[in-house]
């Protein structure tokens, strides 16, 4: 599939959950709607990840001629997920809020602030170039 549209698709499942991850982690936890919410915003972030991996890194080294350093959120993404499902089924709720804060911060705030550097798809979009 070409780049561009795996971006676009990228896109329009990440931006939801850059403001349901926020929300979700500033309101009240436990509630019908929160665990509605939250099984929405783990299958957009797996589906994000999902798709990461079948975009070539444009800027820096690759390995495989293909995974580059920002594929390291992706398989963070798809390790926090499941640790964080299974830590809320066992009633561990600690470990859940952890694991979600680990993957806002690094799949969303870190992978996104790299998104933005020179080179990159977003970066063009949004500065020029």
């Amino acid at each position: 599939m070409h780049y561009t549209i795996l971006m676009y698709i990228h896109l329009a499942t990440v931006l939801p959950c850059v403001f349901l991850g926020a929300w979700l982690l500033a309101t009240k936890k436990g509630s019908p709607f929160h665990r509605q919410w939250g099984k929405i915003y783990m299958l957009l972030m797996l589906v994000t990840a999902g798709i990461s991996f079948l975009m070539p890194a444009r800027v820096g080294p690759q390995w495989f001629g293909h995974f580059g350093w920002i594929h390291s959120f992706s398989l963070l993404t798809l390790w926090t997920i499941p640790w964080a499902y299974w830590a809320i089924k066992a009633g561990n709720i600690q470990r859940h809020r952890r694991a979600m804060w680990l993957l806002y911060v690094g799949a969303i705030v870190i992978a996104g602030g790299f998104t933005l550097s020179p080179g990159r798809f977003l970066h063009a979009l949004f500065f020029g170039g």
